[in-house]
């Protein structure tokens, strides 16, 4: 480490430990000005990564009437305009069997261009938050907050943007009132990324790490956070670094993948040890085991397509806590394929593997931990394009999978496939899939040149005595 960097790393822990901290601004949206504003948002020449900070465009003729069906079980989705220049929103449809596809309610953000991110609902189920994968192009908040105390008329909240980090990437909710986020890149899109917390009135209070150790390590180290994962019960964090996100955009001409994951202490917010998995090639997710005995958790491998077990509590050659197994190979059409994100069942029988460029829905039986069975064929041509986000819905009986993960256009290196669908699948007793039915997003939001459906949460209300949501 130079001079430099130790000298950096001291200020800013220094700063983020001072009694009074302010991790948090909030950038006013602009206001609409017609003939005005408008030209401005198309003036730039493609190529252009910095893009002004005109409010979206005006949406002339909504084309659905908003349903007042009160179904059970209900998707949210986070979603872009499909042109950049109309507003990115939060959509609501109907998964009950009856009405199933059933536009309920959009709810517009102020802002536009935000690549709308991960979505997650707080631990009360009121609030959701979604972030702005790349809010930061048009400096403009990265953090989207939705009232949904009441899920058949979710309203905007509020936004914000934190000091140290930007680039929005995984949310998990605290027991207490309040998120955990993993911003992939710093304020200007560069490593180190933070993890950041807030507290129960969802205002940003810190970005992990403070302390000087783990500043100093962060620097030290690539530190782009995308994958997130807690075990409250054992008071663990995990966190996988994924990509440096500056890299994905031009004048770049290679995209800088990280192979680590970090391990975090919950009580005290920090890091206990770097665990590598070599030649990763960008370690895009991880997730716990549900009701593992070892506390162990699935990592997803970009470049390998392959499954890593990690064991928090084992000791690596070193004594430092935490350690990394190849688990499953899932074959040469998961290699390479951009993207590969996950989802576990609560009963921690089965796991759900998507690979983006590979168009697949890998399933996994991991009932005996040991052994490993492949449920779905490797070989087999799913009809579907470029599946990114998967969720198994709180009755565990689907998958929810959006089918986009990134188009940067003519800015950026990663421009993937999608046919912009929200498909629900079928998950089968013996935890195989059977694909059912889709909701098409370019379809039903045609006005705003398509939509980007990038993530959900699912609301089941099946019994009124005992919501749940996932």
């Amino acid at each position: 480490m130079t001079r430099k960097q130790l000298g950096l790393a001291l200020l800013l822990g220094s700063v983020a430990a001072s009694p009074a901290p302010k991790p948090q601004v909030s950038i006013p949206a602009v206001p609409s000005i017609p003939g005005v504003t408008e030209p401005l948002g198309t003036s730039l020449p493609p190529g252009i990564i910095l893009q002004p900070p005109t409010p979206p465009l005006p949406d002339p003729d909504p084309n659905y009437t908003p349903s007042e069906i009160k179904p059970k079980k209900i998707g949210f989705f986070f979603a872009g305009a499909g042109d950049n220049e109309h507003a990115d929103f939060l959509a609501s449809y109907s998964l009950d069997d009856d009405t199933f596809g059933t536009l309920l309610r959009v709810v517009d953000l102020p802002t536009s261009g935000n690549s709308p991110h991960h979505l997650g609902a707080s631990y009360d189920g009121t609030v959701l938050w979604g972030g702005g994968l790349l809010s930061l192009l048009k400096t403009q908040n990265t953090g989207y907050y939705f009232d949904v105390s009441d899920v058949y008329n979710p309203a905007y909240k509020k936004s914000d943007i934190a000091t140290l980090s930007s680039i929005a990437d995984e949310v998990r909710a605290k027991p207490d009132g309040g998120f955990f986020f993993t911003y992939m890149g710093s304020a200007i899109g560069t490593s180190p990324g933070r993890l950041v917390e807030t507290d129960a009135n969802y205002t940003i209070i810190h970005q992990w790490p403070e302390d000087v150790p783990g500043v100093l390590s962060v620097l030290d180290q690539q530190f782009d956070p995308h994958g997130l994962s807690i075990d409250w019960d054992k008071n663990l964090i995990l966190t996988s670094d994924f990509l440096s996100p500056i890299t994905i955009l031009k004048p770049s001409t290679e995209i800088v993948h990280a192979n680590t994951l970090r391990l975090w202490d919950l009580t005290t917010r920090t890091i206990l040890n770097t665990i590598t998995i070599p030649n990763g090639g960008g370690i895009q997710d991880v997730k716990f085991i549900p009701g593992n005995p070892d506390s162990a958790a699935l990592a997803t491998a970009v470049h390998l397509g392959q499954v890593w077990i990690i064991y928090p509590f084992k000791t690596d050659a070193n004594g430092n806590q935490g350690t990394a197994e190849l688990y499953y190979d899932l074959g040469d059409n998961a290699r390479d394929t951009v993207a590969i994100f996950s989802d576990i069942t609560q009963d921690g029988r089965f796991a759900y593997f998507t690979y983006t460029t590979g168009n697949h829905v890998a399933a996994l039986d991991i009932s005996n931990i040991s052994n490993p069975i492949r449920l779905d064929d490797p070989n087999e041509d799913q009809p579907i394009t470029g599946p990114h986000y998967v969720k198994v819905t709180p009755d565990q009986q689907h998958l929810v999978v959006t089918d986009y993960f990134l188009q940067t256009g003519d800015i950026g290196l990663i421009n993937t496939p999608a046919d912009y669908k929200a498909q629900y699948i079928d998950i089968n007793p013996d935890g195989s899939l059977s694909f059912n039915r889709s909701i098409d997003f370019q379809k039903d939001f045609e006005n705003r040149g398509g939509a980007k459906p990038h993530s959900s949460v699912i609301y089941d209300l099946s019994d009124p005595s005992d919501p749940k949501w996932l």
